[in-house]
């Protein structure tokens, strides 16, 4: 909790002051690793190797994983080659190609030196999977049994090996590097007798995926299925690693901040808000307000070209804002509801009839409601109370009635843009709040100046 963290900083701040390291160490030994490295986020970084030395072994190791890659590699930095290697011996290989990944070259090196060959082999292979993929992110240390074993055997084999394991409650049945099963250790522990053999417990045809099966994909399978960890299988469905269920939960918050991002108009950050600095914001937020500026220019054209017939009639003038507004708030509602759905795989292209054909219906509703209340606000308000000059019953008729249109059209483009962006391989995120606007605002302009010409003769 942040307010328990700035209390424990304030209090080692203090006890460094006061050289009062066995207390400190005390303090740190009762928190959680990741508790220990949101504390060390806002340590002087000069402090942090001293701090870090106070921790039990396996503790540092876990905390180390937790930090940012900014402490990490201040830390790494900071500490002998002795005190790296002890860290590595504690890592499970995908945190290790986590930090590995996020290092510059000369770190990189440091790191690869002081881990074994056997984790360096794995470190490699696991760097050579594209990114993004299910073999990036997956681990290689998972329990291994035979279909043959008994029992008591596997439960031998899992006290043996399973301490330098990312997890044993799911355990995995090969034979020959052939996945044919999984077991969990439940139902080993539930055998009616140790001289069962595995294969007669174990459950037959897991559910799998490739080593290039999307991350984001690999999460949502998780979720779906309910899976601890799923085994990740090459083209021969010979088993190399598993990705586990903590894995699955940073792809799934990478990928939705990365989709909040674009829809925002901006492009996606590796780096928290607090540890970007304003030329990094400047950096992700400049290409798509240069973009949507100069699409912008568009719905400008638009209002020169029917300049003289709001000279005519200047009250049409006040009532645009709200009519774009409106048409990019309704296109929004549309286009994040289905990029949600997109991104559940509760949609497909086939889909884009029924989906049209619900907005359409949902925009009827909403555009019937939004100009009966805004013929009344018109009449109410500026007519009847403010006397704005010029208004009158025609011009309400021509403001609802552009309100509706508006509304039916802003659900349309917004359901249909991502879902043809999804089609065309891009991200629908792409077609969000920012482009769709854009879209809108000019369709609301030429729907209402196609209005005020029809029924007002300008």
């Amino acid at each position: 909790m942040p307010e328990h963290n700035v209390t424990v900083e304030n209090t080692l701040q203090t006890l460094l002051a006061e050289k009062k390291y066995t207390t400190i160490r005390d303090v740190l030994v009762t928190m959680n690793p990741a508790d220990v490295a949101a504390v060390f986020s806002n340590v002087d970084k000069e402090k942090l190797p001293l701090l870090f030395r106070l921790l039990p072994k396996e503790q540092a190791a876990q905390s180390f994983v937790e930090m940012e890659s900014e402490e990490q590699e201040a830390l790494i930095r900071g500490i002998s080659d002795s005190e790296l290697r002890q860290v590595m011996d504690e890592l499970y290989v995908d945190d290790a190609v986590d930090i590995v990944e996020e290092m510059p070259a000369n770190v990189v090196q440091r790191i690869l030196a002081q881990s074994d060959p056997e984790m360096r082999k794995e470190i490699n292979e696991i760097l050579q999977y594209p990114e993004n993929s299910a073999g990036s992110v997956m681990t290689t240390e998972y329990v291994k049994l035979s279909p043959g074993m008994t029992v008591g055997d596997a439960i031998l084999r899992i006290r043996r090996t399973g301490v330098d394991k990312e997890t044993i409650y799911t355990c995995y049945v090969l034979d020959n590097r052939l996945l044919v099963g999984t077991v969990s250790v439940k139902s080993l522990l539930l055998a009616p007798n140790d001289l069962m053999t595995v294969d007669s417990i174990m459950e037959a045809n897991p559910i799998t995926v490739t080593t290039h099966t999307d991350q984001e994909e690999v999460a949502r399978m998780m979720s779906k299925y309910n899976l601890l960890a799923i085994p990740v299988v090459d083209g021969d469905n010979r088993m190399v690693g598993i990705v586990t269920f903590d894995d699955a939960m940073d792809v799934m918050e990478d990928e939705a901040t990365e989709d909040i991002e674009i829809m925002a108009g901006m492009t996606p950050s590796d780096k928290t808000y607090l540890k970007s600095s304003p030329f990094d914001l400047f950096k992700h937020r400049i290409p798509w307000l240069a973009l949507l500026m100069v699409s912008a220019t568009f719905t400008g054209l638009i209002i020169s070209n029917f300049e003289h017939k709001l000279e005519a009639l200047v009250a049409l003038t006040a009532f645009i804002p709200m009519l774009m507004d409106t048409g990019g708030n309704s296109g929004s509602q549309s286009s994040v509801t289905v990029i949600r759905a997109l991104s559940l795989n509760e949609l497909e292209f086939r889909d884009l009839p029924k989906v049209i054909w619900k907005e359409i219906r949902a925009a009827v509703l909403c555009g019937v409601v939004l100009s009966v209340l805004c013929f009344a606000k018109i009449i109410l308000v500026d007519k009847m109370i403010l006397h704005t000059e010029g208004v009158d019953v025609m011009v309400a008729l021509v403001v609802c009635l552009t309100m509706a249109v508006t509304v039916l059209c802003a659900k349309v483009v917004g359901c249909t843009l991502p879902m043809l962006a999804k089609k065309m391989g891009f991200d629908p995120a792409v077609m969000a709040s920012p482009f769709i606007t854009t879209i809108v605002d000019a369709l609301s302009l030429l729907v209402y100046f196609g209005f005020a010409t029809a029924l007002l003769h300008l």
